[in-house]
């Protein structure tokens, strides 16, 4: 199979699971060794203000950014932040991950996020989601998720409550098409 990163994966309705039912998630690496991504419709109740606010960041908290929720990117190693963001370079642990998007993990981005230096579009994000060898493979066969490839309009632009019908919409069909019945041709 190809590799899948630089798609969005769109959680079928029969997926039941309470951390992925109707998810959208970005995959930032596919690779052999499995793959990863960050959920990115997931919203916490926690907003950036009250995570900086915590790890004792100064922060404006007047800013637009200060008010966004913090998404819940997945279960692995969900007490650490992940920040999916439009091309900013400065930031020490960053990796681009397209020509529009990169990933950075690195506390400085956190102290940027309610400043002019921060980047144009960005979610932050606790946790992410992870897949061995074959794994998402597999859940592909089971008709678990449609694929996209990714589109930074329904990462950064919809409300999170709308990804993943404008995802399924960007795929020709209303969400409401889809049957939670798995079948096999």
């Amino acid at each position: 199979m190809e590799s899948l990163q630089n798609h969005l994966l769109i959680a079928m309705p029969s997926l039941d699971d309470p951390l992925f039912g109707r998810s959208v998630t970005y995959i930032c690496e596919h690779n052999a060794d499995g793959a990863m991504g960050i959920v990115i419709n997931h919203p916490l109740s926690v907003d950036i203000a009250n995570l900086l606010e915590q790890l004792e960041i100064e922060f404006d908290g007047g800013s637009d950014a200060a008010k966004m929720k913090i998404c819940a990117g997945g279960p692995v190693q969900n007490d650490r932040g992940f920040v999916l963001h439009t091309p900013k370079a400065g930031f020490n642990s960053s990796m681009q991950l397209n020509q529009d998007l990169m990933i950075t993990t690195s506390k400085d981005i956190l102290e940027q996020l309610t400043t002019e230096a921060a980047p144009d579009k960005f979610i932050l994000a606790l946790g992410y989601a992870g897949w061995s060898p074959g794994q998402l493979e597999q859940e592909l066969a089971d008709n678990s998720w449609l694929v996209i490839p990714a589109d930074n309009r329904i990462i950064f632009d919809l409300p999170h409550g709308e990804k993943w019908q404008g995802a399924t919409a960007k795929l020709g069909i209303q969400s409401w098409q889809l049957s939670p019945q798995a079948g096999h041709a």
